[in-house]
């Protein structure tokens, strides 16, 4: 048929099973090429299908059919009708070099008109296939279905509601009018019960009231009285009638004065402006709202107490617990002169030189707020900053906050909390020194708030240590019983976490979907003075489950460009890594850390790529916004492997 006849085969693997091509079960996809060797379009394809095969050698079988000329190859294709063995008209009629076409079995030699499976095309059409071939599939996290126990619901179960929510915090507020939203009736109860040290607060819970939300506006205000002495000079902004010195040219730094019951008469206000927003909420999705404290009877009966005492009685055929939790108390001899941070935000006056005892997140960003808005302030500090964060980036805060005016007193505990005669607290440390300050915060932990609710007359197991409900995909040992939010074991405590779980709940018992919560890759921020977010693993995590040689870690730091005028910025560094899987095809990214400047804003859309399998080269593959620090995490290659030097230069 042809002078001059040989074949090339080679295998190929790739990511996705595109319609043209096999699972790697079914074997390699069989491909087949002819030309003649003089054509320029059969060279390239042929060079492009080789380099395909050896990428992927489990998925393509590449077999090379070349002719002297073209006379010869036009000869066996259209005089010698190879191409009327095609089933498409296109492939019955086609003329030009090279053909392309897929074929059942890996068989050298003359083409088998027999073993023909499809026509592919010319050069166009098999680059197109090509492209194809190579695009890797879409990732699609697979979320388990729910696997409950059926808690005996049904449509005419006789109770007076179909769900009561206990706790009106952002989890149950979400459950309940998601809940109704469905068609359900329900009910919420919530009543906040004084803090030892009798601060109450209203409808919303720990978020909005006591948490994140008073934290952040003092965070803002204390981040922005540092810019003012800061950056402000640097920026030409000066008081009134202030000029620049006759030798430098420069300014003077700006002097502030912080007024505690300004910030917190304005953010108090802006509270119970939510406050109110929540109650109208509830009211517009039809849910009753019960401002009252509930105790469950039994599995279907809640007891509710109001202000004044007065009991009564609902029932359901489901019950939501969404109490959260309250700060541990600080377990020495007089520790209960500490306040806590669900009482710092109501103080009367400044709290002064202030003693924050443990290095959880809330303890430094408390620290540093107070810190920040011109208040001496101390941390003690009983093991390592920070515990399930990333070492690297706790280390990182410690030494910016201690830089910036915090002082902190390592590996000890208090031992000794005295009231003394101006009102002052003298503290003794495990260590046997002692100081005295005008406000002491405990920060030690959280504790489910579950004691008093009835639990164990229903059976429903609890974490002895913290009290949190045991669940499986919400539900409780008592089949009729859910949690939600920070009440429940192995939740991170995050408000988004308890809103999206509460509604993928409620859709669940009442809407039909079977779409369970992810609990996996959720995002967080850190909002001490210098910020730090992050998702996934920290890079301790990452090595004790991928080992030390499973992963690589890509890190820089860098002077964000907001600070870079300033002679008082110069040692504050942002800092940027990923953590990838070393291991993985493309190195899939499995923790990002950033510490820095607007951490939260920049750390949210890495999130969405982390939850869709966002690998190394996919995150340098993209284009950053210039200039801004988020752009750094898109342009690190510096490994921490290598030794090199992780500091950042200009542009």
């Amino acid at each position: 048929m042809h002078k001059q006849y040989h074949c090339i085969s080679k295998d190929s693997v790739h990511y996705q099973v595109s319609p043209l091509t096999m699972s790697p079960a079914a074997g390699p996809k069989v491909l087949h090429v002819a030309g003649h060797s003089s054509c320029g379009f059969y060279n390239r394809i042929t060079k492009c299908l080789s380099s395909v095969s050896l990428l992927f050698p489990n998925r393509l079988r590449v077999i090379e059919h070349e002719f002297d000329d073209r006379t010869m190859y036009r000869q066996w294709l259209v005089e010698d009708g190879f191409r009327n063995n095609f089933c498409d008209q296109e492939g019955k009629e086609h003329v030009a070099c090279p053909i392309v076409w897929i074929s059942n079995n890996p068989i050298d030699g003359d083409p088998d008109p027999a073993d023909i499976e499809k026509y592919l095309g010319g050069h166009d059409a098999t680059l197109d296939w090509c492209r194809d071939f190579m695009e890797p599939a879409p990732f699609a996290p697979i979320k388990p279905e729910p696997e409950t126990v059926n808690d005996g619901h049904k449509a005419d179960h006789g109770y007076d509601y179909d769900l009561v929510v206990i706790g009106g915090g952002s989890g149950g507020m979400a459950a309940a009018k998601e809940a109704s939203i469905l068609g359900a009736k329900v009910a919420l109860c919530d009543f906040v019960k004084p803090s030892p040290q009798g601060t109450t607060w209203g409808l919303g819970g720990t978020c909005v009231n006591v948490g994140c939300i008073p934290k952040k506006l003092f965070h803002i205000g204390a981040t922005l009285r540092e810019s003012i002495h800061a950056d402000a000079n640097f920026f030409g902004i000066s008081s009134v009638g202030v000029k620049p010195d006759d030798m430098m040219g420069q300014l003077p730094n700006m002097k502030t004065e912080t007024h505690w019951n300004v910030i917190k008469d304005n953010i108090e206000n802006y509270i119970r402006s939510l406050n109110f927003k929540y109650r109208v909420g509830l009211r517009e999705k039809s849910v009753q709202y019960l401002n009252k404290l509930a105790t469950l009877k039994d599995a279907h009966t809640v007891e509710v107490v109001d202000k004044k005492g007065n009991v009564s009685q609902i029932t359901a055929s489901r019950v939501l617990v969404a109490v959260g939790g309250r700060p541990t108390p600080l377990d020495c001899d007089g520790g209960n002169l500490a306040i806590s941070s669900d009482d710092v935000f109501f103080l009367n006056q400044d709290p002064g030189k202030t003693l924050c005892v443990g290095a959880s997140y809330i303890s430094l960003e408390c620290a540093g707020f107070l810190a920040g808005i011109g208040n001496d302030v101390t941390v003690a500090v009983r093991s390592i900053l920070l515990r399930g964060f990333d070492r690297e980036c706790s280390e990182r805060i410690g030494d910016y906050m201690k830089e910036h005016g915090v002082k902190f007193k390592t590996q000890v505990t208090p031992s000794k909390l005295e009231k003394l005669e101006d009102d002052r607290i003298k503290v003794t440390f495990s260590d046997g020194t002692d100081d005295v300050y005008d406000t002491v915060l405990a920060a030690v932990g959280r504790t489910a708030d579950t004691a008093k609710l009835g639990l164990e007359s229903v059976n429903v197991v609890t974490n002895p240590k913290n009290r949190k409900i045991m669940t499986k995909f919400e539900q409780s040992s008592c089949p009729n019983i859910y949690a939600v939010g920070d009440v429940m074991e192995g939740c991170p405590e995050l408000t988004p976490v308890a809103i999206q779980a509460g509604k993928a709940l409620a859709r669940r018992l009442f809407g039909g979907s079977k779409e369970s919560m992810d609990y996996v890759n959720i995002c967080t921020t850190v909002f001490t003075p210098i910020e730090y977010s992050c998702v996934g693993l920290s890079e301790e995590d990452a090595i004790a489950k991928h080992g030390e040689d499973g992963i690589e870690v890509y890190h820089r730091e860098f002077l964000p460009l907001e600070w870079s005028l300033s002679q008082m910025r110069h040692d504050s560094n942002a800092f940027a890594k990923i953590v990838v899987d070393k291991k993985s095809a493309d190195e899939k990214v499995i923790g990002m850390h950033y510490v820095g400047p607007n951490a939260g804003e920049i750390m949210q859309g890495y999130g969405v790529s982390m939850k869709n399998g966002l690998t190394y080269r996919q995150l340098v593959d993209t284009v950053g916004i210039h200039p801004t620090s988020s752009e750094e995490l898109v342009t690190l290659s510096i490994t921490k492997s290598s030794g090199a030097d992780a500091a950042a230069g200009g542009c």
